[in-house]
């Protein structure tokens, strides 16, 4: 079969390093015994025969039709199972038909919009598995304090708990993206729910970060606070020094100041 040529507008970079593809492969674990995953974004399948050799059941999704048509002459028996189709636009819940683990190596150009599509769907997808830029990775699962702790920090930390596992050189990709990236892996937690309401949590995060320099109450002007909350010593801190939990309290303390 010909070879696939990487495409600069969908933010190819094939992996070309089958050592790093079987060390991603084998990081999935089957969350609470998950036996299906979905690879993002496949390309020419080298993560893939990694995940086959796992003995997963496996599903494919990729936009690029020449990945597409490459793939189902190399893995005839999954018929179906290959999805041409846009990962971010999809509904994947009625087809992989319960939960399952999401694996790949990830466009730079979208690994944050991926992230907030899993995050919509996180009671079915219960890991994940990527390769993504170093930079990216490492603000997941950076804890608070860190610089590079932010709105994808905290609001993934709150459903999944998250661990760094290694780094990845550029040379070992076709072509060689001008940064280093990053492999990380997402388990889903107990938190079925949030002890506040959810939609305020994501957006007082968002507001919380929208200038991470300045402190709390300035940041959450638009949020209108009432004046005795203005005061609490909570709002002296920057986003930065908050955790999920403390996220969580700062939500229920400006629900409370609104029903005041």
């Amino acid at each position: 079969m010909e070879k696939v040529k990487p495409k600069k507008h969908l933010g190819q970079h094939f992996l070309t390093d089958l050592g790093i593809a079987e060390r991603i492969a084998k990081a999935v674990q089957g969350q609470d015994g998950v036996s299906k995953v979905l690879e993002i974004g496949p390309g020419m399948g080298v993560l893939t025969d990694f995940l086959i050799q796992e003995k997963w059941d496996l599903y494919l999704v990729d936009i690029d039709s020449e990945s597409i048509v490459y793939l189902h002459g190399k893995y005839p028996d999954l018929g179906n199972k290959i999805i041409e189709a846009d990962y971010l636009k999809k509904d994947f819940t009625p087809i992989m038909g319960g939960p399952y683990a999401v694996a790949g190596n990830f466009p730079y150009n979208i690994s944050s919009q991926i992230f907030f599509k899993i995050l919509e769907e996180r009671n079915a997808v219960k890991e994940v598995v990527c390769m993504l830029q170093k930079e990216v990775a490492e603000r997941i699962a950076s804890p608070k304090g860190n610089k590079s702790y932010g709105i994808l920090s905290v609001l993934l930390q709150a459903f999944y708990d998250i661990e760094y596992l290694f780094t990845v050189p550029p040379g070992v990709f076709n072509p060689p993206p001008k940064v280093n990236s990053g492999v990380i892996r997402l388990t889903r937690n107990t938190v079925r729910e949030l002890p506040c309401d959810e939609k305020v949590f994501f957006r007082v995060v968002k507001q919380a970060f929208s200038t991470r320099r300045k402190t709390l109450r300035n940041c959450m002007k638009g949020m209108g606070l009432k004046d005795e909350l203005r005061e609490d010593p909570m709002l002296d801190l920057r986003a930065e020094q908050l955790d999920v939990s403390e996220f969580v309290l700062l939500t229920k303390k400006i629900q409370e100041s609104w029903n005041q």
